[in-house]
């Protein structure tokens, strides 16, 4: 499989594919394709996990684009500004925080992952089940904004707002804090929690958290 990042401001992969070769994405994801191309819908890897991945905010069901012949072309687009980043799973494990999947080779696998503390999930803001993304091949994640790469030594830490978590390591610690302080919590404007990431291991980050961008927009909208 070959490919190519299309676009600046709301990017797209454009996949190249040998006859055999397939890609997957939840509903909604393809945006083109050539002839040559066959679609299949089924609940990958079976209905337990495509229930899971309901809880991280996927679709129940993935779409399968397979190859009929070579050099058969498919793309895949990001919904926001921002960015599309690959990601070769096959040397780590990687969990990435809801919605930031996008699309993967056939051979990776994506499943829920439960925080090692209820705390961290149940107050984080991004929801108590992450996502583990394993196996062999490309994932491509789709970043609000601009992508910050933070390579953690061991026992390093990073405090991130939690909205601007993409994806980390399965060796970095995760953890959500409280902010400290009742003036901070009251008028900080910054919410109650962020999130501590504990190396060692590599983190991505991205530059938008588009839940707080999408609750300004609608905090100006006209009220009837």
């Amino acid at each position: 499989m070959r490919y190519e990042i299309i676009g600046q401001t709301v990017p797209a992969v454009e996949c190249e594919l040998m006859q055999g070769e397939s890609m997957f994405t939840q509903s909604g994801g393809m945006i083109w394709q050539t002839e040559g191309i066959t679609m299949t819908t089924n609940a990958k890897g079976g209905i337990a996990k495509s229930l899971g991945r309901m809880f991280t905010g996927e679709s129940i069901f993935m779409a399968n684009y397979t190859a009929e012949t070579d050099g058969a072309k498919i793309a895949f687009g990001s919904t926001v500004p921002g960015s599309v980043v690959p990601v070769d799973v096959s040397m780590s494990d990687i969990i990435c925080q809801k919605g930031a999947f996008l699309c993967a080779e056939q051979a990776v696998n994506l499943q829920i992952a439960l925080t090692k503390k209820f705390t961290a999930g149940f107050f984080g803001g991004e929801g108590f089940i992450l996502q583990r993304i394993s196996g062999k091949g490309i994932v491509f994640l789709e970043v609000d904004g601009d992508m910050v790469e933070r390579n953690l030594a061991p026992g390093e830490v990073l405090k991130v707002d939690t909205g601007n978590v993409v994806a980390f390591d399965s060796s970095v610690g995760y953890e959500v804090e409280m902010v400290k302080g009742l003036g901070n919590i009251f008028f900080g404007g910054e919410g109650l929690f962020i999130t501590k990431l504990t190396g060692p291991g590599r983190v991505l980050l991205q530059t938008q958290n588009f839940n707080d961008f999408a609750g300004k927009i609608i905090s100006r909208i006209p009220n009837k």
